[in-house]
């Protein structure tokens, strides 16, 4: 009996050992790594937000390549276009610019 009780100790020794050290490298990878999990959220919300600024982008992107599109094969849209944005005038016309003021 006593050489089971002995065996017995010495596993449990070793058990406690592996579980103190297992527990150990999970606290010490979850709080003081370099990539720990608070750096992993924190890394998960900038990626939300680049993802979210990607989408602006290519949303941007389509539409002003609809616009190009339509000033390219439309000359009405091109004239309305440049009188609008770079205030364009026909030779005979006067141009009145409004400001609003707040």
């Amino acid at each position: 009996m006593k050489a089971k009780e002995l065996a017995s100790t010495i596993l449990n020794v070793f058990y406690v050992k592996y579980l103190l050290a297992l527990a150990l490298f999970a606290v010490w990878i979850l709080f003081f790594d370099e990539n720990n999990l608070m750096q992993h959220q924190q890394n998960r919300k900038e990626l939300a937000l680049l993802e979210e600024q990607v989408d602006f982008y290519k949303r941007k992107i389509d539409a002003d390549k609809r616009k190009l599109y339509e000033l390219q094969t439309n000359d009405a849209n091109l004239e309305k276009f440049a009188r609008e944005q770079f205030l364009m005038k026909k030779i005979d016309e006067d141009v009145f610019v409004i400001v609003e003021e707040n």
